[in-house]
């Protein structure tokens, strides 16, 4: 688990509102239903972005990132991974998240994004122009992986997703696939993160490098895994510069557009 029950997403440096946030539920391509949160931004932007949990699927805290996501001026979508496994309703905080996830797998993970996508550019989500991932810890690795899947993102985020070495659920290493990469992508590190050290980061960058991929790093001394969270206060400067490197990468870092 990235992220214990009690975190809570920081919030972003522009402050607008949002619309008609509240549960859907999607229609991947092989006929399953997704659960998912949507929210509409009240002033868009034109950007949009798919939200992709730690382990524990559609948590309040992915629920409250894509409210917090709106206020800037991006349409956003938070999606559930344990809709296949576990059904579309909504679970209670013993939900047993760690025996579903071996039960992911790649394909189907990337059909769920690709409707949560599709559901963005639809009219009921926005129609957005440009479209963007951000996943933490295992939705960070999914969301690299996100700039070779096929859904034409404009670009992908990871804070601390595990880029090299073998995963629990089957997903290839981020720095392994950078050659079918078409995005740009944004990798946010925490220079603590003891399951994650410079050498992972190093190694992501090498590949994004050699495989000709736009790319920004950043790593903030000090801040462990998981740093993202307003009860960590004394990660709150990394939290805002982590705000407002994500703005900037989504084309949104001054006054929403209207």
């Amino acid at each position: 688990m990235c992220y214990d029950a009690e975190a809570r997403p920081p919030v972003p440096p522009i402050r607008g509102a949002a619309l008609d946030a509240g549960e859907v539920t999607l229609t991947a391509a092989d006929g399953i239903r997704v659960a998912a949160y949507a929210v509409r931004a009240a002033a868009p932007s034109g950007a949009g972005i798919v939200i992709l949990p730690d382990v524990r699927g559609l948590h309040p805290f992915f629920e409250e990132l894509a409210l917090r996501f709106a206020e800037a001026g991006v349409d956003a979508i938070a999606i559930d991974y344990f809709s296949r496994t576990a059904g579309t309703g909504r679970r209670d905080a013993g939900f047993d998240y760690a025996s579903h996830v071996p039960l992911t797998r790649h394909e189907t993970l990337n059909a769920d994004v690709a409707a949560a996508a599709a559901y963005l550019r639809s009219a009921e989500g926005g129609a957005v122009e440009r479209l963007y991932t951000v996943g933490f810890c295992f939705g960070g690795r999914l969301s690299y992986l996100q700039a070779g899947s096929g859904i034409d993102a404009t670009g992908v985020i990871g804070f601390y997703g595990p880029p090299v070495g073998p995963n629990g659920a089957g997903l290839p290493a981020p720095a392994d696939q950078a050659t079918r990469f078409t995005s740009a992508v944004l990798a946010i590190w925490g220079g603590a993160d003891r399951g994650i050290g410079p050498e992972a980061a190093q190694a992501f960058d090498e590949a994004l490098d050699r495989a000709g991929v736009a790319h920004t790093s950043v790593t903030y001394p000090g801040a462990p895994h998981s740093f993202f969270d307003r009860h960590a206060g004394e990660h709150t400067e990394a939290s805002a510069d982590a705000w407002r490197q994500m703005l900037d990468f989504m084309g949104v870092g001054g006054t929403a557009k209207g």
